[in-house]
């Protein structure tokens, strides 16, 4: 691909790294300084920057995943500013141990500057993500 990609395309870069566990394409996406929040999460400051987004994303030591997943149902709407792109999608998948399936409604308000994420806010259900992980919700 030459260019630019579009926010759109910025976009399903970004949901298909995360469900590929490809975390480090997913870091690469955001500006060195961006603001992305999780409004839905009541514990966490927005990250403004891409170092405290290889936090959030990298993943420790040994780490193994318990769920497998995938974007499904995407839909993006753009906006009057070319920037901005507003995407409802789910993450659809099942948690490895159970072979539980379960189903993650998101949606994302983003702003793609020259190809990165300037700004992103996620709404996610964090509940029921940390429920597919085998986590006890905060």
């Amino acid at each position: 691909m030459t260019g630019t990609p579009t926010p759109a395309e910025v976009f399903h870069r970004l949901v298909q790294a995360v469900c590929d566990e490809r975390w480090q394409d997913a870091i690469d996406l955001y500006a060195d300084r961006t603001n992305v929040s999780h409004p839905f999460a009541a514990d966490q400051s927005p990250m403004l920057s891409r170092e405290q987004l290889s936090h959030h994303f990298t993943p420790p030591p040994g780490w193994v995943s318990p769920i497998r997943r995938q974007p499904v149902d995407i839909r993006v709407h753009e906006t009057a500013d070319p920037e901005v792109i507003v995407a409802e999608f789910e993450y659809q998948g099942v948690t490895i141990a159970s072979g539980e399936p379960f189903a993650v409604p998101c949606v994302f308000v983003m702003r793609v500057r020259d190809g990165l994420i300037v700004e992103s806010r996620d709404y996610i259900d964090h509940a029921r993500s940390a429920r597919a992980r085998g986590e006890e919700p905060r």
